[in-house]
């Protein structure tokens, strides 16, 4: 593609017992941003890590931070998110009852609002939002566990997506979480995807700036 996709690579498949050598790697690669997924064992069957690592990842990273919330009540945590030094904060549809709202309560804190979908939730559950937001992560893996296969439909999500976005004269920007490689990066690009969190795929590289730099130039 002309354009050149943005790379977030994820934080839950570093080597959590190096911290500092991967985000070095982060800091002198071609990402424009660091994914990091806090997971509560409830939203999600797993349990990731807290505020204390995000704020000790982010004094280590040059990156803008990509904090994406996979846990129940988000809305309750923004001062926690914001205080970290976090540039995008991304809640679940599926975990707000009151979006609109969580939404607000972001912007107020000072940061970018991201709404997240499940892949069995539909894009259009975002219409009366779509205005609102600043991205939209659509999950192409089954939210919980890194290194999961994607998801094929997620490339019609991202077409019904960029046509929503295209007819509501909106600024989201569309990021894809899961199963990100160089296959399934170019055509997600193609499909319309701005943003590709990658982890395994970049973290168990031989060289993980080069395949930065490959999914960089989709």
């Amino acid at each position: 593609m002309s354009k050149n996709m943005i790379v977030s690579p994820s934080l839950l498949s570093a080597d959590f017992g190096n911290l500092a050598k991967d985000i070095d790697m982060i800091n002198r690669s071609d990402a424009e941003l660091l994914h990091l997924d806090v997971m509560d064992g409830v939203f999600v069957p797993n349990i990731s890590f807290g505020f204390p690592v995000i704020k000790h990842v982010q004094r280590l990273c040059q990156k803008p931070l990509d904090v994406h919330l996979m846990i129940v009540e988000p809305q309750k945590f923004i001062p926690q998110v914001r205080d970290c030094g976090t540039r995008i904060m991304t809640v679940h549809q599926e975990a707000c009852i009151h979006l609109n709202r969580v939404v607000q309560q972001i912007h107020d804190a000072g940061m970018l609002a991201g709404v997240a979908l499940n892949p069995a939730t539909p894009v259009m559950m975002l219409r009366d939002i779509i205005c609102d937001v600043d991205l939209v992560l659509l999950m192409s893996v089954n939210p919980g566990f890194g290194g999961q296969k994607f998801i094929v439909q997620t490339l019609n999500k991202v077409r019904e997506l960029r046509q929503l976005i295209t007819l509501n004269g909106s600024n989201a920007q569309i990021e894809i979480d899961g199963g990100v490689n160089a296959v399934t990066g170019a055509q997600l690009a193609e499909a319309g995807a701005d943003i590709l969190v990658a982890g395994s795929y970049v973290f168990g590289a031989e060289d993980p700036i080069k395949t930065i730099e490959g999914l960089k130039n989709l």
